[in-house]
């Protein structure tokens, strides 16, 4: 019997968005990077330069499209996109959601986060999940026997990521590990998980922008 196919798919989180109002934005249209957030894109790509990708895929959201663009451009190709790897819908997109500036102080709003587990507020964690995976499914049979690069956001990678490892998905989101411009790479022998690896490219960046961690909705 033959040795399954081993394919790699990285799934990166978008770099760093020009948000000045400091709001949720989820899936609005206009969001695009900041300077900081492209060059974070660029390092990211270098970190992948000489590995072999043959496919990149993006939500269609543009921070995630013009995080794909160094990629596009590093290997020759053209970005693909997904509607599956779309940030997560949520009630409170639009409006600022940082400790008091009322979006969850507001007693009108304090029924749609009743249940923290689904959640009640935006789109269900196992939906999220499953579009996920099968994003990146897709992605493994595009780029089979080499290695895909996935462009996503924060929530929609981190739930991934749980509900391979077979944890329960609501979680602190204070405690996801997904940076800007982070890397979860998914090692694939035919169409089985098995193995996650982690790292952030753009570390060094983030450093020097002691803002850049706090995109809303990323």
């Amino acid at each position: 019997m033959s040795e399954p196919t081993k394919t790699t798919v990285h799934v990166l989180r978008h770099g760093e968005v020009y948000n000045p109002a400091k709001i949720l934005y989820g899936r609005l249209p206009d969001f695009h990077l900041s300077e900081l957030g492209r060059q974070m894109a660029k390092a990211a790509a270098e970190v992948l330069a000489e590995r072999d990708v043959t496919h990149v895929v993006a939500s269609p959201l543009e921070r995630a499209q013009e995080t794909a663009e160094p990629f596009a451009e590093r290997f020759g190709l053209e970005t693909a996109t997904d509607i599956r790897l779309i940030e997560s819908a949520n009630f409170f997109e639009g409006k600022k959601v940082s400790v008091g500036d009322g979006a969850f102080s507001n007693p009108r709003h304090w029924w749609v986060l009743r249940d923290p587990i689904t959640p009640s507020w935006g789109e269900a964690y196992l939906v999220i999940a499953q579009r996920m995976f099968a994003a990146v499914q897709a992605a493994r049979v595009a780029a089979e026997g080499h290695e895909a690069v996935c462009v996503s956001h924060q929530l929609p990678i981190w739930t991934l990521r749980r509900y391979v490892e077979k944890k329960r998905l609501w979680h602190d989101p204070r405690r996801r590990q997904c940076g800007l411009a982070s890397l979860t790479s998914f090692r694939f022998e035919g169409a089985k998980v098995v193995g996650i690896d982690y790292s952030e490219p753009a570390a060094a960046l983030i450093a020097m922008s002691p803002g850049a961690g706090t995109a809303k909705g990323a």
